[in-house]
């Protein structure tokens, strides 16, 4: 099977996704540091009814799932000052006039400010990122509103990355398994890989052979099997109740999309970029006009594949989320059931939209592999 013997290159594209969300991942926990030094007067003289303040934590708790974070917070219990948060924090690791590691914890939720050497962080309420400041926590900003504290180069290993990392090193496990398994019982898979070997199968037979041709889809087929599993676990992991948002993050899609990009360029043929640049059967004058055109073409497609998995997912996990929260705005025995109803049918839709996202970027990804190696036939072969 192609799988087998390219299962070597299938790890490397799977580390090239891991260094690439490392590279891309900016962490943008939404429970901030509050300074009321900061705060405008008029803020602070209305006090926020309890009403106010009940849509105000669901909205914060909606941001803050769908947003990437620096400890993975699981549920809460108790209220105010007694307020007890349950999870578990992640190593914070900055470049700031050298190295600084240290545990999320230090930050408290959000809620303090972390010392490292001489040096004191917070995260800013602003917009979530790691800024250096002075121990009371101090926020300088300008006319703009803008913040004006130095921010550090940030390497953490956010909740996002790590989901990464464990998606990565699971599919390395189950598909060395799946190989094992073929090698030790003549060509038949046992266990887990019972389950994987149909969609390994039908990936190979349905999508790459069709759209790729039988003389160049072996080349293809670790990185359509990689990013096939790679985005299907994760939107899978995103409806766990560990909070995760992994493909509904632009950064991650963005990465995606560009490994699509640089392998459609670099094992295009030439008759690919004559296309593109001097079009057979056109008339001079419009190959000029066209040129540009399609070149500008072959950078859209992978952005639509990028905004096209990114929005999808946002966007249900804004509706379940949203759906969840009407359960407690409504406190009414019709519409408490109803909204629970609608996040449940809607839970089981994402479940759907999970597997069917995976495939899309599969399958386009497949289209502009076919359309880099498609064998092109000069008009004058027709006369």
């Amino acid at each position: 099977m192609v799988f087998l013997k390219k299962t070597h290159l299938n790890i490397v594209v799977t580390f090239s996704l891991l260094i690439s969300s490392l590279g891309w991942a900016n962490p943008a926990d939404s429970l901030a540091v509050k300074h009321e030094a900061n705060t405008p007067h008029s803020e602070l003289a209305v006090p926020m009814s309890e009403d106010e303040k009940k849509d105000s934590e669901r909205k914060e708790f909606i941001k803050h799932h769908l947003l990437d974070s620096h400890d993975f917070h699981l549920f809460s219990y108790g209220e105010g000052a007694h307020e007890s948060h349950v999870g578990f924090p992640l190593p914070v690791i900055l470049w700031d006039e050298g190295l600084h590691v240290f545990s999320s914890s230090k930050f408290e939720h959000g809620h303090a400010v972390a010392e490292s050497d001489g040096k004191y962080y917070m995260i800013s309420h602003h917009n979530g990122k790691i800024y250096r400041t002075d121990a009371n926590g101090t926020e300088t900003l300008d006319k703009k509103g803008h913040l004006e504290n130095v921010q550090p180069i940030d390497f953490s290993i956010t909740k996002n990355v790590v989901m990464i990392i464990f998606t990565g090193l699971l599919m390395f496990l189950i598909f060395a398994g799946l190989g094992k398994s073929y090698s030790k019982n003549g060509s038949i898979a046992k266990g887990a890989g019972r389950f994987f070997e149909p969609i390994v199968l039908y990936i190979r037979d349905e999508i790459a052979i069709p759209n790729i041709g039988e003389k160049h889809y072996r080349k293809y087929m670790s990185f359509l099997l990689t990013i096939f599993f790679f985005v299907w676990f994760l939107n899978i992991f995103g409806l766990s109740p560990l909070g995760v948002n992994v493909t509904g993050n632009i950064a991650i899609t963005a990465a995606l999309a560009i490994l699509t990009y640089i392998i459609t360029t670099f094992t295009a043929k030439k008759s690919y970029w004559g296309h593109i640049f001097w079009m057979p059967g056109v008339p001079v004058p419009m190959k000029f006009v066209l040129a540009p055109i399609e070149l500008l073409g072959t950078i859209i497609k992978p952005f639509s594949l990028m905004i096209r998995l990114y929005a999808n997912i946002l966007a249900g996990h804004v509706v379940l989320m949203s759906l969840v929260a009407l359960m407690y705005k409504a406190n009414h025995f019709v519409g408490t059931p109803l909204a629970f109803l609608l996040s449940f049918v809607l839970m089981l839709l994402e479940v759907l939209v999970a597997l069917l996202q995976a495939y899309i970027i599969t399958m386009l990804s497949a289209l502009y592999f076919g359309a880099a190696v498609e064998e092109h036939h000069h008009e004058e072969a027709h006369h």
